[in-house]
């Protein structure tokens, strides 16, 4: 069976084959000690691990205020919890959601299941790769720095490779210490991987915002990404990422002046539009107005749902959706960031951390891009010195560069929250049923009701977190498997 790499064509087989040589190369080089040589070993059959002391000095000049690092790792901790809490509650809810409907959508692809750049469609190999690397570094050296804040010492540094493809990175803690350190010390270490993920991806979207303010539009109107089937626009012949220049000779430079042109007309009425198609070419044509009230009805809206939008009957309706301006590309990408974002501070502080979230199903709407070439195309240059010293192609260079660190951040931080071993969470959570015993346990002691044995707290806390991550594993087999039945 043939899949798709980026433009290139391969075979499963193929695939195969290459594994199987990665793993007969990895028997040699652990036979003739090249391994050992490395410090590496191999793991899981065809995944090898190496080791390495870079970074360690590093560590232990940055870890210096201790204090700063065991705050940061009481707030990652905390943030870390609400998430994993939030990750669980939603895969449950997915779990149930796909026992009482199953999707009705065609199955994914095998290539579509795995978080590999260039193997799946929507993480393309260059920036995949990039952000996948930068991302597994501060990671690490996250759980790293909450080790050393509280005296635990890191062994090595490390990476997982299948072949040249890094599949993970691990810091690696003195086991002893790692097993006696107090549970809350614990959790910060496990909690502080995940969390510098969580707040590395809202650095990028703070320079993403700083990055639309450095754009302009070239060109005013407004262009519209999609066409009401058999309404007056899909008539009149329009296309999807249209620019519309003119409504009967008034122009049209942005939304605001679209819908105050459109207030002047009723259903039914004729006007003639001019606009730019995407290939550049200038056309007018004539479209006939719909009512937006009986179409929004045969949607299935109600008349107080229309009452309370404002519609009523006879209001105009083209037949287009998504109208935006010139800068509408980069401005979603910011979201409330974004310069041109209509909120005050408070109502930016409160939508960043949703946006944040939004912005994974960008590249599966986009098929791996984090803005359509046509909205780039858009988009200029302002004329103040750092955007002109950068120019049009270093900003989206860098639009492009915060966006995929952003995406890979958030993916590997929550998928890390998941509370199941061996994530982070799944340890998390195997200490917080350990601390909830603990806590059972000297309130019985203190009212002398019961005492329970430090051994019974350890084996049920570890029975519980084996259950449960059996439980999560269960569920998520089966929302992969379920698509194809």
């Amino acid at each position: 069976m043939a899949a798709s790499w980026g433009t290139v064509n391969f075979d499963w087989s193929f695939i195969l084959l290459l594994i199987l040589s990665w793993y007969i190369l990895l028997r040699i080089w652990e036979n003739n000690g090249t391994l050992d040589r490395w410090n590496a070993t191999r793991v899981f059959g065809v995944i090898l691990m190496v080791r390495s002391k870079r970074g360690l000095n590093l560590l232990d000049k940055t870890v210096k205020p201790r204090g700063f690092w065991r705050f940061y790792g009481e707030v990652s901790l905390w943030v870390c919890i609400f998430s994993m809490l939030m990750v669980g509650l939603l895969m449950i809810i997915a779990f149930i959601t796909s026992l009482i409907s199953p999707p009705q959508t065609p199955p994914p692809a095998a290539s579509e299941l795995v978080a590999i750049p260039g193997l799946n469609p929507v993480i393309p190999l260059g920036w995949g790769a990039l952000a996948f690397i930068v991302a597994l570094v501060i990671h690490e050296f996250g759980h790293g720095l909450q080790a050393r804040a509280h005296g635990m010492r890191i062994r090595s540094f490390g990476l997982l490779q299948l072949g040249p493809l890094p599949l993970g990175a691990f810091a690696e803690p003195e086991y002893e210490e790692l097993t006696n350190a107090p549970s809350k010390e614990r959790m910060r270490m496990f909690a502080a991987g995940p969390a510098t993920n969580i707040f590395a991806a809202v650095v990028c979207l703070i320079f993403l915002g700083g990055l639309a303010g450095q754009f302009v539009a070239n060109d005013s109107g407004v262009h519209v990404r999609g066409i009401v089937q058999d309404e007056g626009a899909f008539d009149a012949g329009l296309q999807p990422w249209d620019t519309i220049q003119y409504i009967d000779e008034k122009p049209v430079q942005d939304i605001d002046e679209f819908y105050d042109v459109m207030e002047g007309y009723s259903a039914n009425d004729s006007i003639s539009i001019t606009v730019m198609h995407s290939d550049g070419q200038i056309e007018t044509v004539n479209a006939t107005l719909s009512d937006k009230y009986d179409y929004y009805v045969n949607l299935g809206w109600s008349a107080s749902d229309l009452d309370a939008l404002g519609i009523e009957k006879e209001d105009p309706f083209l037949g287009v959706e998504g109208l935006s301006g010139g800068t509408a590309g980069i401005d979603r990408l910011a979201g409330p960031l974004s310069p041109r974002w209509a909120g005050n501070i408070l109502q930016k502080s409160l939508m960043v951390p949703f946006h944040t979230l939004s912005m994974m199903i960008v590249p599966f709407e986009l098929q791996g891009v984090a803005m359509h070439p046509f909205e780039e195309s858009l988009l200029e240059a302002d004329d103040n010195s750092f955007a002109q010293a950068l120019g049009t192609n270093g900003l989206l260079f860098l639009v492009n560069l915060f966006f995929w660190l952003l995406w890979v951040n958030i993916l590997l931080g929550f998928t890390n929250l998941i509370p199941m071993v061996p994530f982070d969470g799944g340890h998390m959570f195997k200490d917080m049923l350990r601390g909830i015993l603990n806590g059972i346990k000297k309130v019985g002691r203190k009212l002398k009701f019961w005492d329970i044995n430090p051994m019974w707290i350890e084996h049920i806390s570890s029975k519980a977190s084996n259950i449960s991550s059996l439980a999560l594993l269960g569920m998520i087999l089966f929302m992969l498997i379920i698509p194809y039945f």
